[in-house]
């Protein structure tokens, strides 16, 4: 049995398309889609609304974690804009989501980012692609259990929720082989990311169940550029699976 796993696509739907090459099923953890590209700020919905030169701008406050002053950023071009602020970005979002579920393969199995909108994916997942959220499927005589979402942070991304509302996911998926989710588990080297240089929110649920229920692999994303991007927690091996968008590459498990 061969798995592919992709994670962070972030508008990557030409190479999506190609990620379920050679396996018998692909795996996504989320982040859909590209609000901003922190390598390339012409890309996403932000310089498509607000332009290249305020893109520069927030990235350089977020990097410098002045988050008051991005948000003040944020209030005041939403207002010059003058247009309708959640109908906007949903908008964008859709164009966005239709252009990347038709580029899953079937079968995909997927999970939610912080950066996603849960209550639109249904609308435009096809028959061969399952979305997972708190619950578990097997696959090849392995249990799979998925998780997703992020935590809260003054990033304020769309779907982040409560550390209690997660701990009830992770805890609802019971003993699994495979622990699919967006955020690593709460542990300094699979969180702190080397070019940010600042510690992403991992989940100390995730860690507690890993040490408790000991799967083989927990897999996860949200990290670009992890100072480990593999490590064990006792018996379980740590696997960031890469940043999609910028390395087009699928992780692959065999068994």
């Amino acid at each position: 049995m061969r798995i592919n796993v992709v994670s962070d696509v972030h508008g990557n739907s030409e190479a999506l398309a190609k990620a379920g090459q050679g396996a018998d099923a692909l795996v996504c953890l989320g982040d859909l889609v590209l609000f901003l590209d922190y390598a390339d700020h012409s890309r996403g919905i932000f310089p498509d609304l607000f332009g290249v030169e305020n893109a520069d701008l927030i990235v350089s406050l977020r990097t410098a974690r002045r988050f008051d002053e991005a948000r003040d950023l944020g209030r005041r071009l939403w207002t010059e804009l003058a247009v309708d602020r959640d109908a906007a970005i949903e908008g964008a979002v859709r164009r966005q989501y239709a252009e990347l579920f038709a580029a899953f393969p079937t079968p995909t199995y997927a999970t939610y980012g912080n950066v996603d909108i849960p209550g639109l994916w249904r609308e435009y997942a096809r028959p061969g692609t399952t979305v997972l959220d708190g619950e578990r499927i097997e696959l090849g005589g392995l249990v799979f259990g998925f998780v997703g979402g992020g935590l809260r942070t003054p990033m304020r991304t769309p779907y982040e929720i409560s550390d209690e509302e997660y701990a009830a996911k992770v805890e609802a998926l019971g003993e699994v082989d495979v622990l699919c989710s967006h955020i690593p588990p709460d542990v300094p080297e699979l969180t702190y990311d080397t070019v940010a240089r600042r510690f992403e929110r991992g989940s100390r649920a995730l860690l507690d169940a890993i040490r408790r229920t000991r799967p083989r692999y927990a897999l996860f994303g949200h990290v670009h550029q992890p100072l480990a991007r593999r490590m064990r927690v006792g018996r379980t091996e740590c696997v960031n699976v890469g940043h999609f968008a910028a390395t087009g590459r699928p992780w692959t498990l065999e068994w």
